[in-house]
């Protein structure tokens, strides 16, 4: 038996993640401890925000540096809402490092970084409570 994970929508593709079963708890995914470890969720500082005006949806570039072995990837992120592009410089935020890229609008988005909505839907990013060592893995 899994924990409850993804969205019941079928927005997120979880076919990377290993076979699914629905459960009689009203549909949604179960993911084994295996599935999470397989998951690379590192900390990593935002080093530079742009908007990205060739998405659908108003969204943001990010590059965020995720120390060594990895260095600095990109990820392109609908946060508009509550974000401002110089106000994410600096500011540390999780995202997974093992999916593959995705282009978005002409850009090729390497990471997702994780958020989750608020109320009205937007989006709000995940960070640590405290500064942390850039790559550090989620456990």
């Amino acid at each position: 038996m899994g924990f409850p994970i993804g969205k019941r929508d079928g927005c997120w593709d979880h076919g990377a993640l290993g076979s699914w079963a629905p459960e009689s708890d009203g549909g949604w995914d179960v993911a084994t401890i295996e599935d999470f470890d397989r998951l690379e969720v590192r900390v990593g500082t935002v080093v530079d925000a742009q908007p990205l005006a060739e998405a659908r949806k108003p969204s943001i570039s990010l590059w965020i540096d995720f120390g060594a072995p990895l260095g600095v990837k990109r990820s392109a992120a609908q946060i508009t809402v509550h974000y401002k592009t110089h106000l994410l410089i600096g500011r540390q935020v999780l995202a997974v490092t093992n999916f593959p890229p995705r282009r978005i609008g002409g850009f090729e988005s390497e990471v997702l970084t994780l958020g989750v909505p608020d109320e009205d839907g937007a989006v709000v990013l995940l960070k640590p409570d405290f500064k942390v060592p850039n790559g550090g893995k989620m456990f």
